[in-house]
């Protein structure tokens, strides 16, 4: 993904100023989840198709923003959001999430039944929060490499501060913990139109017109094959996106070479020059990486936040 050069009107620097620390740290889990493309893409469709299972979220996506008219570029913004809140300074991190927050705050309607919604309401930012969580982890851990349970924890507690700056108030502990929060919401769940167009779009070929078309469909696949069954049975998303052998193995392929070559110019390479480090620094081994963070003094964030 292309990182945006601004946001909101604020320039996006990953790099300045130098040594301030993000809310989550190089030695996070966080940090090498956000750092493959191929986990953010295929995490970040499932998290779109969660959310829009629930008629208040969509409703609110589809008529308060640009996302029927330019639902690639809205899910770059999205994405950069995201970025910020794992490898921004945390000082841009709280700006760009607290304009998040006043967009929002002006957002409320009602769905086609009539029902009101508003995009602030506790329950609908709990979930949107939690969608993002489950997408990207889930999608590194099937495709990427294989986490430990109690790395999957630390990614969620990892998330807390920036779910909190959102507003979450049910922030995410665990992937049972999701399911317990999907469970409530299940019923409300439904097919909609609105989902097949969005994944037709995906599959174009136009949100990465880089990649094979072909491929971009095993993207999306893969996508629909990480959802919960329930969630997938409630979409109506059948056979048509079933994940095929060839498919996953492209995918995987894709992935894990992803996750061994730098992307030297993208905000986790930025975000590691501030802080000192190696711009290929999240792409060496775990030993090699734990060297050299023994040997570089890094700011925390405490640090930032009494200064």
């Amino acid at each position: 993904m292309d990182a945006p050069k601004t946001y909101l009107g604020w320039k996006v620097d990953y790099t300045q100023p130098a040594g301030a620390p993000a809310f989550a740290g190089p030695d996070s889990v966080s940090w090498q989840v956000f750092k493959n493309p191929v986990a953010l893409a295929i995490g970040g469709i499932c998290a779109v198709l969660l959310e829009f299972a629930d008629a208040r979220i969509r409703s609110g996506v589809w008529d308060h923003s640009v996302f029927k008219t330019d639902p690639i570029g809205r899910s770059k913004r999205t994405g950069t959001a995201a970025m910020l809140g794992v490898y921004g300074p945390q000082q841009a991190a709280r700006r760009v999430i607290q304009g998040v927050t006043n967009m929002h705050a002006k957002v409320s309607g009602e769905t086609p039944k009539g029902e009101a919604y508003r995009a602030l309401e506790p329950e609908l930012l709990d979930w949107v929060s939690a969608t993002a969580g489950y997408g990207f982890l889930v999608a590194y851990d099937q495709f990427v490499r294989p986490l430990s349970y109690g790395d999957k924890l630390r990614f969620f507690a990892e998330g807390e501060t920036v779910a909190g700056l959102y507003g979450v108030q049910e922030k995410l502990r665990s992937l049972e913990h999701f399911d317990e929060m999907m469970r409530r919401l299940l019923p409300r769940f439904e097919p909609h139109p609105i989902n097949t167009e969005f994944l037709d779009i995906m599959k174009s070929g136009r949100a990465a017109p880089g990649v094979p078309k072909g491929l971009q469909s095993s993207l999306v696949n893969a996508a629909v094959s990480i959802l919960p069954p329930e969630v997938r049975v409630r979409l109506g998303l059948g056979a048509d996106y079933d994940l095929t052998p060839a498919g996953r193995f492209a995918v995987r392929s894709m992935a894990r070479i992803a996750e061994t070559i730098p992307d030297t110019s993208g905000p986790p390479a930025q975000a590691c020059e501030r802080l000192g480090l190696p711009r290929s620094f999240l792409w060496k081994s775990e030993a090699e990486r734990a060297r050299i963070l023994a040997a570089t003094p890094l700011p925390t964030a405490q640090q930032e936040a009494s200064a």
